[in-house]
């Protein structure tokens, strides 16, 4: 009986990267596979892995860039891609056509944010160093932050109203399928590069929020999380965590300390106003020598009052 070929998945060292979704569909299934990225070189992994596929000619298409899957003489580039040609052979989607079809959107749009998720912190070029494009950077984040983390998460949250099979628990048919698996990851990423914006967000989707606690407690994806071949997210990959590039902390008010009332004999009272904060407050003060007291009632003819006062003048 011929020996299935093994796979192989083609990956840079010590990057989660666009990889790990393809990870955690065979860790799902339990199904093995050669992680070369986890390789030594001199045991055909590593970074020297990657160039022999880009340079080497080969009976396939030449990949742009990894991941790559390869197996035997197929080699499969693009995660959705490799996704789509994956799953169906290790079990992680419905067998028929249209969740096939379903789950491949699903995955493809998935694929749109996480290219977004990484032009936050190369907006200008990724040639560039992260250092070299802050300040566009910046801008690129408030913009994700407000207007694109909530409207991809709308979209899943709305794809599992649309799937009543799912019961509001699945993406694509009535169990777990890799679309479930990768927005599970990009949660965890958008969690780790922006938890302050997370933690205001997500609460709008508890769906999706139990849609992730639900893929990290299948025993695979378990056991892998509590592995040492779950690679840290780290300021090398795609999701990567710069403090300034989330949503600034709160503003804690300082209690205000109520100021002493204090008043000084003689002091103009539009001063004592202003220094008081009470403009009504009308403390009694010391006559001043030569000041003429008001005529008692009875005791003697009353001073005319002037009859030219404005109207609304106040008294």
């Amino acid at each position: 009986m011929a020996t299935e070929p093994a796979y192989e998945l083609v990956y840079w060292p010590g990057l989660q990267g666009r990889g790990e979704f393809v990870r955690l569909a065979f860790e799902d299934a339990g199904v093995p596979y050669a992680d070369l990225a986890r390789l030594p070189g001199g045991e055909g992994g590593g970074a020297a892995a990657v160039m022999r596929l880009l340079e080497e000619p080969g009976p396939w298409l030449t990949p742009l860039g990894p991941p790559a899957l390869r197996h035997g003489e197929v080699v499969v580039a693009q995660t959705a891609a490799i996704l789509q040609w994956l799953a169906p052979r290790i079990g992680v989607v419905p067998p028929d056509e249209a969740s096939r079809l379903r789950a491949h959107q699903l995955q493809l749009t998935i694929a749109d944010l996480v290219a977004e998720v990484h032009a936050v912190h190369h907006p200008v070029a990724t040639s560039l160093y992260y250092e070299d494009q802050r300040r566009e950077a910046a801008r690129a984040a408030e913009a994700f932050r407000r207007e694109r983390i909530p409207l991809f998460l709308r979209y899943l949250d709305r794809a599992l109203d649309s799937n009543p099979a799912g019961g509001g628990r699945w993406l694509v048919g009535d169990a777990c399928s890799y679309p479930d698996l990768s927005t599970f990851q990009v949660i965890e990423g958008l969690r780790y590069a922006f938890p302050r914006a997370m933690r205001r967000i997500e609460r709008r989707f508890p769906r999706l929020v139990a849609l992730h606690d639900a893929v990290a407690a299948r025993p695979g994806i378990a056991a892998y999380l509590a592995s040492d071949r779950r690679i840290p997210f780290n300021e090398r990959g795609i999701f990567r965590h710069y403090p300034e590039l989330d949503e600034p902390p709160p503003r804690r008010s300082r209690p205000s300390t109520p100021r002493p009332l204090t008043l000084s004999v003689g002091e103009p009272q539009a001063r004592r106003s202003r220094r008081v904060g009470m403009s009504g407050l009308r403390p009694a003060v010391a006559k001043s020598k030569g000041e003429r007291k008001p005529t008692a009632p009875g005791s003697g003819r009353a001073k005319k009052r002037p009859t030219s006062r404005r109207r609304g003048r106040s008294a």
